[in-house]
């Protein structure tokens, strides 16, 4: 049917109370209520919500009733719940006295007829607990080999070939050998100690999680061919300087937590070794993923003849269900966090670990340590594994790519933007939501700089929405002091320590907002609801709310001056202002404490912001946060 209604639309908007209640996630079995506002002209008789599963099966109808008749807009409103956790989708089946026809969504606060998108609903267990110290903590990640070298590395026992980098400005080598093979041989030469010496300048930075990439022995670069699961690699240190590691760290208040690489080993990991010499008659021969009858290392130029991670046939792939296997990796887990206080683990590739071992890990962790936190490599939506069984969170990939089109490439518009950022906010529950590792970068993807085209002010702006959006911001070393570079290797550069080579500006422009998310409890657990998203101007606006403080954040990626008007909140009895100008990189505090500029209406003021700026403005009531807090 072709719908003729004209300046109407149906109105609906996920996000909103008014029409969606609770906001965001489902627990099993919560009731969830859903109002649609229609055009009277419609002359509406039936409408029904259309929930489809996963995969697009529809699972059943849900008859709303109509609940309000005006002049204009009829109310149609229904319940809804569902008894099993998962992903699930909808859209309005309506029927006229016209005719019928199914409504989508257009973004997030719009609707269409016949065209557009699925509305998205996550259902999950029960809320869990996340550590306390973990969640909304400003992470830092390293990788060990390209941080800081002190002392000498101890090669003893270092898998040959390999060699060591005399300049640490020199570009890693992604060449292949004379087979055609590319090796991840060359060393930095960064340890264990050199990570201690720096925890000063991360602790002034304002990090409060270290994350670091594998440090087992291992023959590659990245470590990501784990040979011996309780073994440091020499190269990086001893048992002893571990420790002391860990004891500074947590001196300071910074907790560390261990990548665990389980989907995988190293073909030089003993179980795999028994496997090359007794085929199917070795006691390890179930570890591993689909296993020939008797495998082999491939020849040179050949594939390999067994499952292994990225067709690498130096990392075969393990068998995570099988009982032995479980087992022996929820020992390593717990023996980490005994033996040296570790404070939880990073699961490489976790969406490729089995369902019951990741169970298994979290309660072997979770009794050697009530506290440990438990984070999930998962590139795509994690909620099936954020139910409180499995991960405590996952790394957001999905917000890195969402900051990359609106920030670095500036392909989509404000309100584009403001419809990712609201998926991301409705897939998870609140616990898993504040825990989330809200990264820019990582040791697998291209550095934000460089994806910016080294605009710095463009990173600015998206460094900005890391430290104030839900969850915890994730640095990837180097980040804060502008190093560049394209996906591995370039992204993988050794960390710049020259202050005349560092971006002292991009360093100052990290700790200020770090500084200001510490300072502020709305920026570390507020409510986030969105203000603004201004297409034409390229103006984002947010706020985080918790009793008695608000923080509102206006992020300016347009090319022009822009001036706007937001609400003033009616409790609020102090301002406070602050102006960051990515051009200059400068941040000033607007002075007296109150907004810049003041309208006719005294509960509204008037924000003007110049080019590529954000202007943070913070509304108080200290009598109300006090009496929330007692």
């Amino acid at each position: 049917m072709k719908w003729t209604v004209r300046h109407m639309r149906i109105l609906f908007d996920s996000k909103l109370s008014q029409f969606k209640t609770p906001f965001g996630t489902l627990k099993k079995q919560e009731v969830c209520t859903l109002h649609i506002m229609i055009p009277c002209s419609c002359r509406t008789t039936v409408v029904c919500l259309v929930l489809q599963a996963e995969n697009g099966a529809e699972l059943r109808r849900v008859p709303f009733a109509k609940q309000l008749d005006d002049t204009l807009y009829d109310t149609w409103g229904g319940e809804l719940t569902i008894s099993n956790a998962g992903l699930y989708f909808y859209y309005f089946h309506i029927t006229t006295q016209d005719g019928a026809f199914r409504l989508f969504k257009q973004g997030e606060s719009d609707t269409n007829m016949e065209d557009g998108g699925l509305w998205q609903l996550s259902v999950l267990e029960d809320k869990f607990p996340v550590p306390d110290d973990c969640a909304g903590a400003v992470m830092y990640q390293i990788f060990p080999d390209r941080f800081y070298q002190a002392g000498a590395c101890d090669l003893a026992g270092k898998i040959e070939p390999y060699w060591v980098h005399e300049n640490k400005d020199d570009v890693p080598v992604y060449l292949p050998d004379a087979n055609g093979e590319v090796l991840n041989n060359d060393f930095y030469g960064g340890n264990l100690n050199g990570i201690r010496e720096k925890l000063p300048y991360l602790h002034e930075l304002g990090v409060e999680l270290l994350y670091l990439n594998p440090i087992f022995y291992a023959w590659a670069t990245h470590r990501y061919d784990t040979c011996d699961y309780k073994r440091i690699d020499p190269m990086l240190g001893t048992e002893e300087d571990f420790r002391a590691l860990c004891n500074a760290a947590h001196a300071l208040g910074m907790k560390v937590i261990l990548d665990g690489v389980f989907n995988h080993v190293s073909s030089d990991h003993p179980f795999f070794r028994d496997v090359l010499e007794k085929g199917r008659a070795s006691r390890y021969y179930s570890c591993f993923y689909a296993l020939p009858e008797t495998p082999r290392l491939p020849a040179a130029g050949e594939l390999p003849g067994y499952t292994c991670f990225s067709y690498v046939a130096d990392m075969p792939k393990t068998n995570t269900a099988d009982p032995f296997l479980r087992q022996y990796f929820c020992d390593v887990g717990a023996y980490w966090v005994r033996k040296f206080d570790v404070d939880g683990w990073r699961l490489d590739v976790a969406n490729e670990l089995d369902d019951g071992f990741l169970r298994a890990f979290r309660a072997s962790v979770k009794a050697a340590k009530s506290d440990a936190l438990i984070v999930g490599e998962v590139w795509e939506n994690a909620a099936h594994y954020l139910g409180g069984d499995m991960l405590d969170s996952a790394m957001n990939y999905d917000f890195r790519r969402y900051c990359r089109r609106f920030f670095a490439e500036q392909t989509v518009d404000a309100e584009t933007f403001d419809t990712n950022v609201s998926t991301l906010l409705l897939r998870y529950n609140e616990n898993a939501l504040f825990a989330q590792l809200n990264l820019l970068d990582s040791h697998d993807v291209s550095r934000f700089l460089s994806l910016c085209g080294g605009k710095t002010e463009r990173m600015e702006l998206a460094v900005l929405l890391q430290m104030t959006f839900p969850g915890s911001p994730a640095i990837f070393y180097g980040d804060e002091i502008g190093l560049s570079g394209p996906n591995d290797p370039g992204c993988r550069m050794a960390m710049q320590w020259d202050e005349e080579q560092q971006d002292t500006r991009l360093l100052r422009w990290y700790r200020r907002l770090i500084q200001l998310r510490l300072a502020s409890d709305s920026l570390t657990d507020g409510d986030f609801h969105t203000v603004l998203a201004d297409d034409a101007a390229n103006v984002y606006a947010f706020s985080r709310t918790v009793p008695g403080e608000q923080t509102l954040v206006v992020l300016h990626a347009g090319t022009a001056h822009w001036r706007g008007q937001f609400p003033i909140p009616d409790w609020a009895r102090e301002f406070a202002a602050w102006t960051l100008c990515c051009q200059t990189g400068g941040m000033t505090k607007d002075d007296p404490f109150h907004p810049t500029i003041l309208t006719d209406d005294p509960g509204r003021f008037e924000a003007e912001l110049p080019a590529r700026s954000v202007k943070i403005i913070r509304f108080i009531n200290k009598k109300l946060k006090e009496k929330v807090q007692s």
